[in-house]
């Protein structure tokens, strides 16, 4: 049975839903649906608490995407103070080991252990407080850090569930049955699956042109009886601003990321996918 008095299990304990982000390759676009996931469940509701914990230990890009890169953590009498990508506001928390970085062009070259251990602080050390949602963007594939992951929140399973992202060729659609296969062997819960870079949307006249196919998402997510909870298009609008220059200095906020983002033609496609989450969660 597992250790409801581990310090993982004391800390998550006021965490009401853990959703962890899944692909089965790298290039596309894991990060950045994250973010927009974390982005609309704080839109979702006035009162909505979200946290973003990026475990991509080797390629940590949560901070760059919302405009925290240069950030460090501060350490609290509770544990370690998460970054808040709305500022005073306080309801959407971001920690990721870019936040430890002296440079933020540093290699993480760490074997197996040290990201463990990594990990199991991440979740036990870090002040969350009471959240809504944590959004956990994972590495690609299936390694060390999800079966860490996993073996730390073994008391809090319950509150586990997980998206898998893919994009329409054939090959990401085999990787993607790799993360699906390992999602069953541990029994994780799966709230759906999402097509991403599902055509090129043109930025002069809003025509959608299918660059990788379309519809292969769609398809596995039939096959596999799994809920298809949408595709989503590439967004030139939506790329420079997750792409955008980082604040000049620790402490600030890129302005307005949250009222940036919610203009953008994404955000209006990924506000349907949240409300087809946020149902199944209850």
């Amino acid at each position: 049975m597992a250790d409801q008095s581990s310090p993982v299990a004391r800390r998550l304990q006021t965490v009401k839903n853990i959703i962890i982000v899944l692909s089965g390759k790298g290039g596309v676009g894991k990060s950045s649906v994250s973010t927009q996931l974390a982005l609309n469940l704080h839109a979702s509701s006035p009162t909505a608490k979200v946290g973003i914990l990026d475990v991509d230990l080797t390629g940590p890009s949560i901070p760059r995407m919302l405009g925290l890169d240069g950030h460090g953590v501060h350490q609290s009498s509770s544990g370690w103070v998460p970054v808040y990508a709305d500022g005073p506001e306080a309801r959407l928390a971001c920690m990721s080991v870019g936040f430890l970085l002296k440079n933020k062009g540093d290699s993480v070259v760490w074997r197996g252990p040290k990201k463990n251990g990594m990990i199991r602080q991440f979740l036990s050390d870090v002040r969350w407080g009471e959240l809504d949602y944590l959004v956990i963007d994972t590495p690609p594939g299936t390694s060390d850090e999800h079966l860490s992951l996993l073996e730390h929140m073994a008391p809090v399973h319950s509150r586990l569930s997980a998206v898998i992202v893919t994009t329409p060729q054939a090959v990401a659609l085999m990787d993607a049955m790799k993360c699906l296969s390992f999602t069953r062997a541990v029994n994780l819960p799966i709230l759906g699956l999402i097509e991403n870079m599902s055509g090129y949307v043109c930025p002069c006249c809003g025509e959608i042109s299918n660059v990788f196919s379309t519809g292969g998402g769609e398809e596995m997510a039939r096959r596999e009886e799994l809920r298809f909870l949408g595709s989503l298009p590439v967004d030139t609008e939506l790329v420079t601003l997750l792409d955008a220059a980082e604040p000049e200095k620790e402490g600030s906020v890129r302005e307005g990321i949250l009222q940036q983002y919610s203009s953008t033609s994404s955000a209006k496609l990924f506000k349907k996918i949240v409300e087809r989450m946020v149902e199944q969660l209850g």
